[in-house]
């Protein structure tokens, strides 16, 4: 398997994105200088044709059109299990929607453990791929996103934005 990092830089209506890939799957996609933003170092090679890389360059620019409410990418998962419990039940939500910490939480099948939830939804490395920005406080409350508060309302409101779109058409 194939462990070399390509990645590509890619600008969306919040900023500037690095996208990277490592053995056919998604590595993870970050907001530059976001919390958790990792070190691209000599080992990393920059390569936009990179045809995962491509696609999900693709696939983020249809969904600031509007044109996609779900991301169809292979991960590169990584991380404790813990973490990837968490991260696929992220990646679960609904678009347009949003869920509680303390339901991921509950989804593990330890309802005490809110605040790893809380963690691990901080070290998701897929950025609007696996949409933490649809997780919430209690009662709804924007809470913590490692991109910042900002882009997480902008990305709520795009969302429902669409969803309302979509609901008006069908």
């Amino acid at each position: 398997m194939n462990n070399r990092i390509v990645y590509t830089r890619t600008s969306i209506p919040l900023g500037e994105l690095t996208v990277a890939a490592s053995g056919g799957g998604l590595y993870g996609v970050w907001f530059t200088g976001q919390k958790y933003f990792p070190v691209i170092d000599t080992s990393w090679v920059e390569d936009a044709q990179t045809p995962i890389l491509r696609e999900a360059v693709a696939q983020l620019a249809a969904y600031f059109a509007g044109a996609r409410t779900r991301f169809d990418l292979p991960l590169a998962m990584r991380g404790t299990h813990f973490q990837q419990v968490v991260w696929t039940a992220i990646g679960a939500v609904e678009f347009g929607t949003t869920t509680t910490y303390g339901a991921l939480a509950a989804h593990t099948g330890n309802a005490s453990s809110v605040r790893a939830a809380g963690a691990a939804t901080g070290r998701n490395p897929w950025s609007i791929v696996i949409p933490c920005h649809r997780i919430v406080g209690g009662g709804g409350a924007l809470t913590g996103y490692a991109g910042g508060l900002e882009r997480k309302r902008a990305l709520l409101a795009h969302e429902d934005k669409v969803a309302a779109s979509l609901r008006r058409a069908a």
